[in-house]
Order: C-alpha cells, then structure tokens, then sequence
C-alpha cells in the first residue's frame, strides 16, 4: 500500500516440449487457459509476495497468464471504473457497492448460499438471491490495534470495559507518554470507516442489523451505534486524538504505533500483521476488543475482508474462476496476513491471542437484513460506510459547524427516521 500504481506480469505460459514422445512437438496444455487481469489493493506486495502466487498459481495452471494492477486508492478508482467494462477479470469487491441487488450486473455468480456456505465462511455477504458474487480472502474481528508498551507505560494493562474507562485510558496515554493516545486516520479517510465494522461487536447479537432497520433512533445513548460514535466523538472533543487529523498519514501511522508515536487506533484486526512488519518490536503490536461488555463478556463480530469476485466483461472466465479459488483455498494469504481463513476448516490466526485471553466471544453477523439497511442509509443520506460520515463526525467534535453533540446525534436520528418512512412506507 502506498506506492504509485504498479503493474507486474507473473505468468508461466505454454511450454514448448521438442522431441516429446515419438513425434515431439507441443505440448497440451488441459485446463482453463487465457490471460486474466487481477486487481488489487496490496501495492506492497505486488513485486514480492503476489508474483510468487502466481508463479506457483502456474504450477497449477500454466496455461494461465497473470497479470496484476495495483491500486493505491482502491475503492474510489474501481468504483469509478465499474461505469466501463474495463475493471479487470477478478478484483476486490469495493467496499463502497453496498447494494447487493447490484451485484448481479457487475459480478458472475460463483455459486449457491447453501453450497458455499459449507466451505466457507462468510459468504453471505456478497450475495443476492441465493447466489454468492464474491468470496472472501481473509476474515477479520473489530477492535483497536495497540501498542502495548505504551499502553503498560501509562499504566493501563487490562481492557477497558467500557467507553469511559478506554476514554480514562486515553487520558492516562496522554498524561503519562509522549504518543498520540487515539490516531483518527482522518486524512485517507477509508480507516475511519472500521468504525462502522464495530458496531455489531458493541451489541454482541448476530441479528444487530434487523435491529437497525427496525429502529427510528439508533443515535439514542446505549445503543450500539450512538456507543460507536460517541466514543470517536468524545475522544476528538477531549483532545485525545492528533492535533491537526487533516495532516494525518496511513502510510506513516503503520511506523508510529510500532515506534510508540502512537497508542492506539481503531482497525479491523487484519491490520495486526501489518503493523507487526513495520515495528521495531513487533511484540508491540496488539489487539483490544471494543470497550463494552455483554453478559460479562467482550464479543466481536466476524466479518469477511474484501471479497474477491469475477467481472462480467470477462473474456476468460474459466481462467478468473481458477485464479479465485486458488486463491481463497491455496494461496495462504489469510493466514500470512494473521486473518480469519475463509475456509472453515482453517486455524484461527496468532493475531487474536489478545483477544482470546479477554475472553472475547467472536460470531458472525446475520446479514438478511443488510439491503434494507442500505437503502435506509441511502434514503437518509447518512453514509454509514462512507468516509466522509465520520470525517464529518470528527470535524464537529473539533468544533468546525457550530453543532454540539447532542445536536449531531438528534439530527442523525431525525435523518434515520425520515429514510425509514420513505423506504418501509
């Protein structure tokens, strides 16, 4: 992540056997054949880790030529290029399509709910219908990432077990260490959207969604989503985050947290492994659960990573649908990026030993009710998942608009209500 676009072609194409048998000549390649774009949001990885997939992908498949497109500002340029039918063969869904009726006109079907979810897991998160468009390439929990150290420092060794006991935790960060207690990403934008991913953690129930769609005021205090962002909300007004989050860096803030810059910021838990190889120290580096308990228990959700799908402008879809499965199944990427793996016979990553010793009950989320969700959010014109709805969350919390807190939240809630009634009228 971070270099400029990069363009790598891995492939080992047909081998020409001479004297092979008593005719020589060439050889026949079986299996799916053709030359396969692969988009990716992994620009750090494109020259090392995922030329070497391919290079054994072809091992597989020699018939089967790679070529990868790395994409630093992944989502918003593969969204904008979804308008064309030049997007690739296989890519990352963007986790900006949140409409899974849409699915259909940009993805091939891969298969049925009731097949693949005995395989893998989190397959409903990418389908409409009874038709799966996308599998995951690693899965993930929800919390904050961590610099033990700093934290110890400050005197903190526990979780916290509930927002003001994480706020007491950042104010001790700050009096006691010279980091930046809660680091907002709030420049790049897209990390600010792991917030959202908490949410379901905070009510511990896999049917959180219904919930959401059914409620006309989730910005009430003590439900999950005003817990969500009263806490990024109240930590910017206490001054607990970077003094200036327009100049914050997510390339930048991997090296902080791992040098004690920074204590603390919240990303999903395949963020683990990355700040582990950019630390001094990469024991440093841990994972806290969400700072609310259910039943005496920390929980977390589960969810799927980005899901990787084939476009429907394919010309070589048999060669696409190779390149994914071998992926998911045989590449090893979830485990080397200390993930979730999408089969579900796969070992749970080292990762999550933090929050295996909380005591953190992990489930996934039922997901019958995300459309309408979406079309409520749509209808209201929130952006749950958006950027720039937490952007604008910090930015008040700093003081620029004018609007205190409860005001923020009130009108969120009139706004919620509102896109219920014009939806579920």
């Amino acid at each position: 992540m971070g270099m400029p676009r990069a363009v790598v072609l891995a492939a080992v194409t047909c081998l020409i056997a001479a004297g092979c048998g008593s005719g020589g000549g060439e050889e026949v390649i079986s299996g799916p054949k053709g030359e396969i774009t692969v988009l990716t949001n992994r620009t750090d990885l494109v020259d090392t880790r995922f030329a070497e997939y391919a290079r054994r992908f072809n091992e597989v498949h020699p018939g089967v030529e790679v070529t990868f497109e790395a994409i630093t500002d992944y989502d918003n340029e593969v969204k904008a290029r979804m308008s064309t039918d030049d997007y690739g063969d296989v890519l990352l869904i963007p986790n900006s399509i949140t409409s899974l009726k849409d699915l259909p006109d940009y993805f091939e079907p891969l298969g049925a709910v009731s097949e693949l979810g005995e395989r893998y897991r989190f397959v409903t998160e990418k389908a409409f219908g009874d038709e799966v468009y996308g599998l995951a390439v690693a899965g993930n929990a929800f919390g904050f990432a961590y610099n033990r150290k700093v934290w110890a420092d400050a005197g903190v060794t526990t979780p916290p077990g509930t927002p003001e006991d994480f706020l007491d935790a950042l104010r001790a960060i700050e009096a006691r260490t010279d980091a930046i207690p809660l680091y907002t990403n709030y420049r790049n934008g897209w990390p600010l959207t792991q917030w959202q991913d908490a949410y379901p953690s905070v009510s511990g129930r896999p049917g959180v969604s219904a919930e959401l769609a059914a409620d006309d005021a989730p910005w009430t205090p003590g439900k999950p989503q005003h817990v969500v962002d009263s806490l990024l909300f109240d930590a910017v007004a206490l001054g607990l985050t970077e003094d200036d989050p327009t100049t914050t860096d997510w390339e930048s803030s991997k090296s902080m947290i791992g040098t004690g810059a920074i204590a603390t910021m919240m990303l999903g838990s395949w963020s683990v492994a990355q700040l582990r190889a950019a630390a001094p120290i990469p024991a440093d580096i841990g994972y806290l659960p969400f700072p609310v308990k259910v039943g005496g228990k920390f929980h977390s959700a589960v969810a799927g990573d980005y899901k990787m799908g084939i476009s429907v402008h394919s010309a070589n879809r048999g060669a696409a649908r190779a390149w994914l499965d071998w992926f998911v199944d045989e590449s090893g990427f979830a485990a080397a990026e200390g993930g979730i793996p999408p089969r579900k016979d796969g070992p749970r990553p080292d990762t999550l030993t933090d929050l295996t010793a909380a005591g953190v009950e992990l489930f996934e989320v039922d997901h019958a009710q995300d459309a309408l969700v979406t079309e409520i959010d749509d209808a209201a014109g929130i952006g749950l998942y958006e950027q720039e709805y937490r952007q604008a969350l910090v930015d008040a919390a700093r003081g620029v608009g004018g609007k205190g807190e409860r005001e923020v939240f009130d009108d969120l809630n009139a706004r919620w209500a509102k896109g219920r009634s014009l939806v579920t009228k």
